[in-house]
Order: C-alpha cells, then structure tokens, then sequence
C-alpha cells in the first residue's frame, strides 16, 4: 500500500507539517509506503479557466499548464490512500492547496474510473492562530473530496492550543487507514 501525503504550509517544521508527517507515520507502522509532498516547494500555477473554462482538463482529462502539477498529480492517482493538511488560511485552504485541489477537481471532476473515486483521504486542517475558521476550512476540503469522489476516511481539527493531542490522532488515523485499506 502506498499513501501520500500532501501539505501546503511553507513552515517545514510547523504544526501542519507535523500533523502530515504523524499520519504517514502511522500508515507507515502498518506496513505502508509512504511519500510527503509539500505543496509550497513546487511551482504550481492556478488554474487559466482556458477556453470557455473547460478546454484540455475537460477533453483529455490533462491540464496545459507546464509547472509540477501533472507530476504530484500522478503520485496522487498512484496512491492506495491520501491525506490532505492545509493550515487554515482566512477561513479556507491554504493557497497552495487551493491551487492544486481547483486543479485536481477540473482534471478529474465526473469521470469515476479516475483513480480517486473510492480512494481513502484523511483530511487534516491546522489553525495556528485563533482557531477560528477551521470548520469552514473542513466544508471546504469536504466539498473537494465529493467532487472528486475521495472517500473522506477522517477529518481532524488541531489549532496551536491542541496540536499536541492532535498529533498521536494524526498517527492513529494513518494507521487505521493503512490497515483497513491495505489489504
């Protein structure tokens, strides 16, 4: 089993990144592969709306866009199991995330046989200030996941003042899924 995990802080070492790296420890300890991208470390364009807003993604299921999309793209279809961690960013996904959730949902929205419908996902959000906006942030990665036909394994809140407890949480939902959906 191989999951992936996706994060989009540009802190290496924050919160959000410990909760990406938990998870994958977790699914790590149930015999999985593992893989952390993070999102802020790669060049990724927004999406164009090219054409009347549904050109290539729409016809081939490709975007035109050359940056490193399609590439952390085919990792995530590579995949057995996902886990997506945003820092909570104005109420909603991180940018970087946001770029590539309004990416991936245009290549592969209505097309069931895309490798993501059924495919386990933890959805992880990291407030670091006041907490507030986490659960609109969790509507949001909720939205992602039925568009694109992610089966949600878990959603988990951690703010600066829970992260802590949080973490072994992160570890344990990873695991869990490795497990449940490894065999």
């Amino acid at each position: 089993m191989k999951v992936v995990a996706i994060h989009g802080s540009p802190n290496a070492d924050g919160l959000t990144a410990s909760l990406a790296r938990e998870a994958l420890a977790g699914a790590a300890e149930a015999g999985a592969d593992i893989e952390l991208i993070q999102l802020t470390e790669h060049a990724l364009e927004h999406c164009r709306q090219c054409g009347n807003g549904w050109f290539k993604c729409r016809e081939t299921g490709m975007c035109v866009i050359e940056d490193d999309f399609e590439a952390i793209r085919a990792k995530v279809m590579e995949a057995d199991a996902l886990v997506l961690v945003t820092p909570v960013y104005f109420w909603d996904l991180s940018e970087s995330v946001k770029v590539f959730t309004d990416r991936l949902r245009r290549c592969n929205v209505g097309d069931p046989g895309d490798g993501l419908d059924g495919k386990p996902v933890i959805g992880i959000a990291a407030a670091g200030g006041t907490g507030n906006g986490i659960a609109q942030c969790l509507v949001q990665m909720d939205q992602f996941f039925k568009h694109t036909g992610l089966e949600i394994a878990d959603l988990i809140t951690a703010t600066r003042r829970s992260g802590e407890y949080k973490l072994p949480a992160a570890r344990a939902a990873g695991k869990a899924v490795a497990e449940a959906f490894g065999g």
